[in-house]
């Protein structure tokens, strides 16, 4: 066991829930945030504590600034403090840009930009010295795949973020960086496709194959841990897509 804490956002399912049991694994104590899910938030504590490690299920919006607040300090109060932030919260509606319900592009953005702001803000005032701020991306900001452009628009937003951070943190020894994860067999990049689309898609990697969630938290692990030379990056994890 280590003495290190982390909070991942999104942490109830998909990526984030893999990032979670990947993290405590390591011997991380973990925040496992949700935003309308608490028993598949209370599923992945319980499932971590089973394997030995150590959980809480946080709750609340994460472009609110003052329920992303409180679910870090809850974190805190449970743990005693904060290392490691993961944010893998995020939305994905698809449209082309000529077609973009602009309800649509807003909640986008709410959720994408301003929720990596706000989360981006607590993390800069309350991570630990030693510790890590790991933001999410995608590989579609260098596929350019049609019908993603208000998703990408947003989340290229989150990638311009990520070195500016990581500059604004000099001298607390923080690292700041992005996943940018490929095709990755969750429900948000499954929803909507046929077999044959997402066929298509995973034998454009030269593995041949989607990525598991498993594989972007790794790519997460060694962000929060080894990697403390890697700053200020994206990191694409998407088996050499792009």
């Amino acid at each position: 066991m280590t003495d290190r804490v982390a909070l991942v956002t999104g942490g109830s399912g998909g990526i984030g829930r893999a990032t979670a049991e990947r993290l405590a694994a390591d011997g991380t104590a973990v925040g496992v945030h949700y935003a309308g899910n608490k028993d598949r938030a209370l599923e992945a504590v319980a499932a971590i504590e089973r394997a030995g490690g150590r959980a809480i299920a946080v709750g609340g919006d994460v472009a609110d600034p003052d329920a992303m607040s409180e679910a870090f300090a809850a974190v805190e109060t449970a743990f005693g403090g904060i290392d490691v932030v993961v944010h893998t919260a995020g939305v994905m509606l698809l449209a082309p840009v000529t077609e973009i319900d602009l309800d649509d592009l807003d909640r986008m953005h709410r959720t994408n930009i301003r929720g990596t702001v706000v989360v981006a803000q607590q993390a800069a005032r309350r991570v630990r010295s030693g510790g890590a701020v790991i933001l999410f991306s995608t590989s579609v900001t260098r596929l350019s795949l049609p019908t993603y452009g208000g998703y990408v628009a947003s989340k290229g937003a989150v990638e311009a973020l990520v070195p500016v951070l990581a500059r604004e943190m000099r001298g607390r020894d923080v690292t700041v960086n992005a996943v940018a994860p490929g095709p990755t067999a969750t429900p948000l990049f499954l929803d909507g496709k046929d077999q044959a689309t997402i066929e298509r898609m995973a034998a454009q990697a030269p593995l041949e194959r989607l990525g598991e969630p498993a594989d972007i938290a790794e790519s997460v692990a060694f962000l929060a841990g080894p990697a403390r030379w890697v700053n200020g990056q994206v990191l694409f994890a998407n088996g050499g897509i792009a």
